[in-house]
């Protein structure tokens, strides 16, 4: 499975991703919410802050903090249209696409990256190249707060509060705890979900540590498998699916194999109207084999009925 999820990161590297979240349930839900919450941001792109902090010697709290700040939590319009999460300006260096956007009472051409991740690498080399950021990289690498007035001074941002607004989010949401972070050492399920959210064109959601996706519009076995880099037989294994089947909105598709059991805090489940055994084992991410192991009763043909009452590990 981990080859498929490789190739599958390696495929969405050059897809959109700004505005896509990462929802972490318990049970599959087959809807999402389109906007990240601060806490959502913060969990999705730590993982790269990290990265780049080891890379280029930025304190992962400040470009968290100024991904948070500059980009409303990936939610501005400018990061939304353009993945451009640290609003930085196209400037005559700048050779890749360009957007004309209000900034300050004037129009300014700002950069346009291929997706989030493209984005917090610019952040880091438009720091490292530029002579007049070169006193940060003297400071310690969780002096937060001397980074946070540097970039004020070095001309960063024009608001005079600009400093102590990064320092706020800094200590409001405990974000210098990630200065000591080794990327090494973050759970490799953890940057896997991160770089397939920032680096991905669709929401990508985790119920029972499994990652799966939500069928849209215009979906199909074809192309699914085109974009995940899975078999369209393994889309159909790991989803209990028969040959044949036909791709539909709203569908809860699994891209590793499923679990063999549910989360502890789910034991049982009371059935509900218009509900099926593949439907549950799909909630809970059980493969339909062993929610019937648990449940033999639905072996002999017994149907489901409103009110039955499930095991689920």
């Amino acid at each position: 499975m981990k080859k498929y999820i490789y190739t599958y990161l390696l495929f969405i590297l050059l897809l959109t991703s700004c505005g896509t979240t990462l929802k972490v349930t318990s049970d599959a839900s087959s809807t999402g919410n389109h906007n990240f919450t601060r806490e959502e941001y913060i969990e999705t792109f730590y993982p790269i802050a990290v990265q780049q902090m080891e890379k280029h010697g930025i304190p992962a709290s400040i470009t968290l903090a100024q991904g948070i700040l500059e980009s409303n939590s990936g939610n501005s319009a400018l990061a939304r249209k353009t993945n451009n999460h640290f609003c930085i300006k196209a400037d005559k260096r700048w050779k890749g696409d360009k957007y004309l956007a209000p900034d300050r009472g004037g129009n300014f051409y700002f950069r346009v990256y291929e997706n989030a991740y493209d984005s917090y690498e610019d952040h880091s080399l438009f720091l490292t190249q530029s002579k007049r950021y070169e006193g940060l990289f003297k400071l310690k690498k969780k002096d937060y707060k001397g980074w946070a007035k540097g970039l004020k001074a070095a001309g960063y941002a024009e608001d005079e509060k600009y400093p102590s607004k990064l320092i706020s989010l800094i200590e409001r949401y405990n974000l210098h705890r990630y200065d000591s972070y080794s990327y090494r050492n973050i759970p490799e399920i953890v940057k896997r979900h991160s770089e397939m959210t920032v680096k991905g064109k669709r929401e990508i959601y985790i119920a029972n540590e499994l990652l799966y996706i939500i069928a849209d519009n215009g979906d199909n076995l074809k192309s699914l498998a085109k974009e995940t880099g899975l078999s369209k037989s393994k889309i159909l294994k790991y989803n209990d699916l028969y040959k044949g089947y036909e791709i539909r909105k709203g569908d809860i598709l699994y891209l590793e194999k499923k679990n063999s059991k549910a989360q502890k805090q789910h034991i049982i489940h009371k059935a509900q109207k218009n509900e099926s055994l593949h439907s549950i084992s799909q909630k809970y991410g059980i493969r339909l084999k062993k929610l019937l192991d648990m449940n033999p009763q639905y072996k002999q043909e017994k149907a489901l009925e409103v009110g039955d009452i499930l095991r689920l590990r």
